[in-house]
């Protein structure tokens, strides 16, 4: 176990302002904990045979900007968390390679844009089973991962290594609550209310939706991770009544400010 990597690892995280850090075992894409799982070539060992551990970055999306979506503000906040995450995973795997270990970082998204997406509608490799496997969520009924601290509303970005470091094992504990406001409020009905895995959402409906909003720079949609009630962020936020989502006269100076930041960058929602 190489602890003066995870030291470093650590330490260039804090530096960067990472939010949440975890490790997974390479190993642990083989023998699936469920089905459908990752095919066998969007593994870590098929993708870099030496791998050992994937270790994967995550940062908030801020819930007020969030609640705004689809918005102007929600399309420049993931854009720069998207751009952040990239260069953090960057750098963080430029530093353990001048330290002697082998490490290179996988893009955020990995799949070329929404029009890629029409012909393969799957990313080069998926952070959000990273994130599982690595014990930082667990999955929700809109296929998302959710976290204790920020429910849905985090992006993740994995950088792979032949360094064997401390890994993280799923949580035992199921955040969803199965609540169904991701499903009843989905606006194209993408949503299943099967529960994931066994509930894929429907990607073309959910692509199809976001090419629409990327037209007025609107993109992504956001609804199924803003009404999501799991997380710390709603606490700090004072965001805990969910019903304004459904009747916005519940809180009409919050829906006003929604109101003032769809207008800008396309056709009111």
């Amino acid at each position: 176990m190489d602890e003066g990597m995870m030291v470093l690892i650590e330490d260039e995280c804090e530096r960067m302002g990472i939010a949440m850090l975890g490790v997974a075992d390479a190993e642990a894409w083989e023998g699936p904990p469920f089905e459908p799982w990752p095919p066998e070539a969007y593994r870590p060992k098929s993708i870099f045979n030496w791998a050992r551990s994937v270790i994967v970055l995550g940062m908030p999306v801020t819930l007020p900007i969030v609640d705004s979506a689809p918005s102007i503000n929600y399309h420049e906040l993931y854009r720069t968390v998207n751009a952040f995450l990239d260069q953090s995973a960057y750098l963080l795997s430029e530093r353990m390679n001048r330290s002697g270990a082998r490490a290179v970082y996988l893009s955020r998204d990995g799949y070329g844009g929404l029009t890629a997406l029409r012909h393969n509608p799957r990313a080069s490799f998926s952070h959000r089973h990273a994130a599982y496997l690595a014990g930082l969520g667990t999955f929700g009924l809109n296929n998302m991962l959710l976290t204790e601290e920020y429910g849905p509303r985090v992006r993740f970005v994995s950088v792979m290594t032949d360094a064997e470091l401390p890994y993280g094992t799923p949580m035992d504990e199921d955040l969803c609550i199965r609540c169904l406001r991701c499903v009843r409020q989905c606006p194209v009905g993408a949503v299943s209310d099967a529960g994931y895995p066994n509930g894929l959402i429907d990607k073309d409906l959910c692509r199809k939706r976001s090419e629409e909003l990327y037209l007025s720079h609107m993109s992504p949609c956001g609804i199924c991770i803003k009404v999501c009630p799991v997380g710390n962020d709603r606490e700090r936020f004072g965001r805990q009544e969910m019903g304004v989502y459904i009747d916005g006269s519940k809180e009409p100076g919050l829906t006003a400010s929604w109101e003032h930041l769809r207008k800008h960058g396309g056709s009111s929602e």
